[in-house]
């Protein structure tokens, strides 16, 4: 009798960033990829049999918010969802309620909730206060995180604050020094309060005044501003969203100066125009507002043309009736996408002719790169962990209702979207944890990703 090699083989079509294994396998030991082949697999304790369809890395959210409306209970629904969504790596942003993970005790503290609570594994951003938080950069950046995150745009002065420009300059010093990358929230806080104010005034609160007020000049303007700083402080700035083709553009013409400038596109800004936010009301308000049809055009252009860094979903699951008002300034900034980010992804290249080489390098090995987790994530290739998502192709209406999260935030902005893939299996360190139909993670069975360099 032959004795097995390997824990388990997964077969299938294996899509890597440069090509498509077309009857290929996956052969697992423990938690890590021991081979990758095609035609006849080698012998396995389990066999995952997905022929026919594609099996690609488990995607790596870069940017997403888990804890922004509940805390740090949010965790448990949004990584749910995330294994539902073949999303294998969730990279979370730091401002969460009631407190923002300005230092290292903060983030031991969240660490302990990931550990208990969380269905994939997680890397933290860290952040400082709005004044006297430079002091905590080297202690965040030892205690394990991925990257920092700043913002040019106030929400909340204890939460979400505004960073002034000398203070922005000393911390932008001080991160510099820990090689880990700095992300921006960028809108241009005067501009953008002035609009509003503007609109509020003359009673123009419907949906598209959130586009209005929030023009593309404003994330422009912040571009410059953050570039300019990374340039005389050496650190690497990166926007942590841009809803244009120009934020890719300017952060190219900075690399072009000897700038550590880099730039994300988040799905959203490849598939939703203005009309999309009439259409949705609250349901479709995030910050930067959806562009034009021209404008995503562009950011297609963006894409193929590789100016991009990676894409990510800025997930922000605010409760359900905090995104139903007909007063759009008073609805939550977000919308939820872990669960639809694999067949979103996989519909918008399939419907523009476009590979899903470019979903594995887009989405999972590029934001591994840039988070420090890569090679362990982001890759199908020997040593890794067997982070794996398989779409089956077809036709496929997305059902807000089927979302894995707590009740109030199963909405979607994409409901109803014919999808050309569903996530029939997700695999985590070479374990099932989503078999389309059911979530097989516990809390606790993600582990937080320390960032590796």
């Amino acid at each position: 009798m032959e004795t097995a090699a390997f824990d388990s083989v997964i077969l299938g079509d294996i899509v890597t960033a440069g090509s498509v294994l077309q009857g290929g396998y996956v052969a697992v030991r423990g938690e890590t990829i021991a081979a990758i082949g095609q035609g006849v697999p080698p012998p396995a304790k389990t066999v995952m049999d997905y022929r026919g369809r594609l099996v690609l890395p488990g995607l790596v959210d870069g940017h997403m918010h888990t804890a922004s409306a509940i805390g740090w209970p949010g965790i448990e629904g949004s990584t749910r969802s995330a294994a539902a969504g073949g999303v294998t790596t969730c990279v979370d942003m730091p401002y969460d309620v009631p407190q923002a993970v300005v230092d290292a005790d903060v983030l031991i503290e969240k660490i302990g909730w990931v550990e208990r609570t969380a269905h994939v594994d997680m890397a933290l951003y860290g952040t400082i206060r709005k004044n006297g938080g430079v002091d905590a950069i080297a202690g965040l950046a030892a205690a394990g995180i991925s990257a920092f995150k700043l913002s040019t745009y106030e929400y909340d002065a204890v939460r979400f604050p505004r960073i002034d420009h000398p203070t922005m300059v000393a911390a932008f010093r001080e991160i510099a020094k820990t090689g880990l990358p700095v992300a921006v929230h960028n809108e241009d806080q005067e501009l953008v309060e002035r609009l509003t104010a503007e609109a509020r005034a003359a009673g123009e609160t419907h949906a598209i005044m959130h586009c209005r007020t929030r023009p593309p000049l404003a994330e422009t303007m912040a571009d410059l501003e953050i570039f300019e700083i990374g340039l005389e402080t050496g650190a690497h700035v990166h926007i942590a969203h841009s809803s244009l083709a120009r934020g890719f553009a300017i952060a190219e013409s900075f690399r072009g100066m000897g700038g550590l400038a880099t730039g994300e596109a988040c799905i959203q800004y490849l598939c939703m125009t203005e009309a999309d936010i009439v259409r949705l009301g609250g349901r479709g308000k995030c910050n930067p507002p959806f562009r034009t049809p021209d404008e995503v055009e562009r950011m297609w252009q963006a894409l193929v043309d590789d100016k991009i860094a990676y894409i990510s979903t800025d997930h922000a699951p605010w409760p359900a009736d905090r995104k139903s008002s007909a007063d759009i300034f008073a609805c939550g900034a977000g919308l939820t996408g872990l669960q639809s980010f694999a067949p979103l992804m996989y519909t918008l290249l399939e419907e523009r002719g476009l590979p899903p080489t470019l979903m594995a390098r887009y989405c999972a090995e590029r934001s591994a790169k840039m988070h420090g987790l890569w090679p362990r994530k982001g890759e199908i290739r020997i040593g890794s962990d067997c982070d794996l998502v398989v779409l089956e192709r077809g036709r496929f209406m997305f059902d807000e209702a089927n979302i894995q999260d707590r009740p109030e935030m199963r909405w979607s902005p994409y409901q109803g979207r014919e999808m050309r893939a569903r996530v029939a299996a997700t695999v985590l360190r070479g374990r099932l944890i989503w078999n389309g139909s059911e979530v097989l993670a516990k809390p606790g069975d993600g582990k937080f990703l320390r960032r590796a360099a």
